[in-house]
C-alpha cells in the first residue's frame, strides 16, 4: 500500500519527524529511509531506541498511525498508474490482495476510497506475528487466495517488502519510490506503472527469474 498504491512514506516521515521533535530529537533523513517499508513494531522499536521519544513500541506505533490516518483522510496521495492499474485486474476478475505493513485502522482509509470488491483478501501488519521481509504476509495472503504463491505477482516498492514476496516464492515487480531497491532473484524492476495494463505487467512478471 504505502508506495505503491498510495504516495504515504511522506506522511509517514513527517510524523516520524513531529513525534521525536516533540520529544526534543533529531529524525534525519537516512533514519527514516531506513524505517520505509518496515513491519511498524520494528519501526517503533529503532525510534526508541534512538531518540528521547518514550512509550512501549505500541504507543509509537499508534501515535504515528493517528497522524497518517489523518493525513490520508483528508488527501489520498494515488501513485502514477496504481488505481488504473488495480481497477484494470478488478473488471477481468482477477482476485487481488492488499498485503501491507500498515495496521487496520490505515488500511480501512484507503479500502474506503475503494469498491467493496476490491480486495478478494487484506492482510496487514497487526494480524501477523512477522512482517516484512519475513514471508509471512505474502503466504498469509496466497492462503486467503487459495491460490498458488508462483501464480500471483507482487507489486511492491522497498527492500523489505521485495524480500517478504520473493521469499514466499511469489513473482515480484519493483517499482522503486522513496528508497532503492537492489536487484534480487525472483523480482524485476520497472520504472513507473503508468500505461501498465494487466497483460504488461503479467509479461513482467513472467520474465522474472529465480
Amino acid at each position: 500500500m504505502d508506495g505503491t498504491l498510495v504516495d504515504s512514506e511522506p506522511y509517514w516521515i513527517a510524523e516520524e519527524e513531529a513525534l521525536v521533535s516533540r520529544a526534543g530529537g533529531v529524525w534525519r533523513t537516512e533514519d527514516a529511509l531506513e524505517l520505509v517499508g518496515n513491519d511498524l513494531m520494528v519501526s517503533a522499536t529503532i525510534i526508541l531506541e534512538r531518540t528521547p521519544v518514550t512509550g512501549t513500541p505500541e504507543s509509537v506505533v499508534q501515535r504515528l498511525l493517528d497522524g497518517v490516518v489523518a493525513r490520508m483522510t483528508a488527501s489520498m496521495p494515488w501513485r502514477p498508474g496504481a488505481l488504473e492499474l488495480l481497477s484494470a485486474f478488478v473488471g477481468q476478475g482477477v482476485p487481488c490482495a492488499l498485503v501491507t505493513m500498515s495496521w487496520a485502522p490505515l488500511a480501512d482509509v484507503l479500502l474506503d476510497r475503494l469498491p467493496p470488491s476490491t480486495f478478494a483478501a487484506v492482510v496487514t501488519g497487526d494480524q501477523v506475528a512477522r512482517g516484512k521481509p519475513h514471508p509471512e504476509p505474502y503466504l498469509e495472503a496466497v492462503r486467503r487466495l487459495s491460490v498458488a504463491p508462483a501464480d500471483c505477482v507482487a507489486v511492491e516498492d522497498s527492500p523489505t517488502g521485495a524480500a517478504s514476496s520473493t521469499a514466499a516464492g511469489v513473482p515480484t515487480v519493483v517499482v522503486p519510490h522513496v528508497v532503492d531497491v537492489p536487484e534480487m532473484p525472483g523480482a524485476v524492476q520497472l520504472a513507473t506503472l503508468t500505461g501498465l495494463d494487466p497483460r504488461g505487467l503479467t509479461a513482467a512478471a513472467r520474465s522474472v527469474r529465480a
